[in-house]
């Protein structure tokens, strides 16, 4: 979400990796990571080249903490569910119920997400504010 309210708080320019793995305490390469599942899911864009690099694909209004979650969560288990031996009685039997409450674990999370959208944490951030007057060193 850092990575993303940076992006809506700076409309129209394009964010390099490095750029936001400093705001983000993090590495440019683990940045394009996440982006890339970010980008398959259209809420950023790249542009190549010495003037290039990371823009939001829809304005913040429009994408919500939801899609930004499923972008990155996937079909991924929230409890870490595993395949259980076969041969335990138990396992056999536990599989279905874990799915099952996993499934509405994160039907909860993706609805909570659901209420916020990104323009909301460029707001109470002031990521725009802070992204104009040199929040993030830009070269």
């Amino acid at each position: 979400m850092h990575l993303l309210t940076l992006l809506g708080g700076s409309p129209g320019e394009a964010l390099s990796s490095d750029i936001l793995a400093d705001s983000a305490g993090s590495n440019p390469v683990h940045v394009r990571r996440v982006l890339a599942h970010l980008r398959l899911a259209d809420l950023v864009r790249s542009r190549p080249g010495p003037s290039g690099g990371w823009q939001l694909a829809a304005e913040p209004e429009a994408i919500t903490l939801a899609d930004v979650w499923r972008a990155v969560q996937g079909d991924d288990h929230l409890l870490g569910l595993h395949g259980p031996n076969p041969n335990c009685p138990v396992g056999q039997r536990i599989q279905a119920e874990l799915i099952a409450v996993d499934r509405r674990a994160a039907a909860a999370v993706e609805a909570e997400l659901a209420e916020t959208t990104l323009a909301e944490l460029v707001g109470s951030t002031e990521a725009s504010t802070l992204a104009a007057v040199g929040g993030t060193s830009r070269r």
